[in-house]
């Protein structure tokens, strides 16, 4: 089953059930792949892109978290958290960092990077491998950490 197709069938749920939260989520979500897919003047994306959109979307959120709580603005972190909670159930499976690391070794091998001048080779290799499946600081810990 396609996202928007998952998106389509989990909105009508949310409205046979009231969610208020999860429909408004769904429905943001559900217009940033139309508008992304109006932008790039293609009928529907593909699911590489599909990604993307979702982990923006994701990321905008965690930045919004961050900037709520430092405000101290508990209401409105605490939406951002929901919000977070519901666009995750939507990206695929997250890796262990256990299997992140490896992945960050294997491709430092193959880039041959020896310091962290070629981090940035490090990085768009490695983030091509993982679009989606971890978060982009901790890649970026860990390549830190292999390539001192």
């Amino acid at each position: 089953m396609s996202l928007l197709e998952s998106l389509n069938q989990d909105m009508k749920q949310a409205l046979k059930s009231k969610e208020k939260e999860k429909l408004s989520v769904i429905r943001m979500v559900k217009a940033s792949l139309q508008n992304e897919a109006f932008k790039l003047g293609k009928d529907d994306l593909s699911e590489e892109e599909e990604l993307s959109v979702l982990s923006r979307e994701l990321k905008q959120r965690k930045d919004s978290l961050q900037e709520f709580s430092d405000a101290g603005r508990e209401d409105l972190a605490e939406k951002q958290v929901k919000e977070i909670d519901i666009i995750q159930t939507y990206m695929p499976a997250q890796l262990s960092e256990d299997e992140l690391d490896s992945i960050v070794k294997e491709t430092i091998e193959e880039v041959g990077a020896t310091s962290k001048k070629e981090m940035g080779k490090v990085m768009s290799a490695v983030m091509l491998k993982v679009k989606g499946k971890t978060d982009g600081s901790l890649v970026n810990q860990l390549v830190q950490k292999h390539l001192s």
